[in-house]
């Protein structure tokens, strides 16, 4: 598992593009799809599953299973609607198996359908350009804040207006982090809160120039691709995940390097790029 900043949020999580791929908030005891449940993720409350495929979904039954294990309450797994059922019976063929079913919420959910997680604090999954039923996700604050036109005024004052029924606040959206999933170019792009997002966790799955015609089939991110990414999200950190093997990381970097503006180069980042190995100095 990589441990990474991403506009000073903490992302602890791991992505190759058919082996695994689950990334995780853990100050917002938010997780980004499952892999096959790492240890990290067992204590975090939500789990966001943006499609079925294997190397996203494959851990649930052991993610649910090991909160009853080490003792801490049933964890969520948020998940477009139309897999919630095929899910649930999944744990419940699981609760056979193992002779008893293991707690947890399963929670269908559908686009712009949003979801609390806490106080101040919201899940927001919209559709993206991949297999049916998938979703991306966007982790977003809120905040009441005093209108202009009330600003100066004495506490008794606001006190009296909202005793008079006055509505003083204003709702204001704060988009931390959008997370795609696996998808392709698409209209969620156009989505307001995704293009405000301070931080974009995105795949780009093909990097070679011969790949184009797989990754339209596969519904997903070629490198090629990327520049309109940046575009519609100008002001985000981003972070690129779901590379593959095909592809070695140091080559993916200097080819999307190559395809980026000079001014959006410090903005992207790699999930799986380790930092460089220290040698220790060995004194005679």
């Amino acid at each position: 598992m990589m441990r990474k900043k991403l506009n000073d949020i903490e992302i602890v999580g791991f992505s190759l593009a058919g082996e695994e791929t689950v990334i995780a908030l853990p100050e917002y005891s938010v997780c980004f799809d499952v892999g096959r449940a790492p240890r990290e993720i067992i204590s975090i409350d939500n789990v966001c599953l943006t499609h079925g495929h294997m190397d996203h979904a494959a851990g649930i039954a052991y993610y649910l299973s090991q909160r009853t294990f080490v003792g801490v309450a049933p964890g969520r797994v948020i998940v477009h609607r139309s897999l919630a059922q095929l899910i649930q019976k999944l744990m419940d063929i699981w609760g056979d198996i193992e002779g008893h079913p293991s707690p947890g919420q399963i929670l269908g959910v559908e686009h712009l359908e949003d979801v609390p997680i806490r106080r101040g604090l919201l899940i927001r999954p919209f559709t993206v350009n991949h297999i049916g039923s998938s979703l991306g996700y966007t982790l977003i604050e809120v905040r009441n804040r005093l209108k202009p036109e009330f600003h100066g005024l004495s506490g008794p004052e606001i006190v009296a207006l909202k005793k008079k029924g006055v509505k003083i606040e204003d709702r204001v959206e704060i988009p931390l982090l959008t997370h795609t999933g696996d998808t392709a170019l698409g209209r969620f792009l156009d989505l307001d809160f995704v293009q405000k997002s301070q931080a974009l966790i995105v795949e780009c799955t093909f990097f070679d120039a011969e790949h184009q015609s797989r990754a339209r089939a596969g519904r997903h991110i070629h490198v090629d691709d990327f520049a309109k990414i940046l575009e519609a999200v100008p002001d985000a950190q981003v972070m690129v995940v779901h590379t593959t093997r095909r592809t070695d990381l140091r080559a993916a970097k200097r080819i999307l390097e190559r395809t980026l503006k000079n001014e959006d180069r410090a903005r992207v980042s790699f999930l799986m790029d380790r930092p460089p190995h220290r040698h220790k100095r060995i004194e005679s």
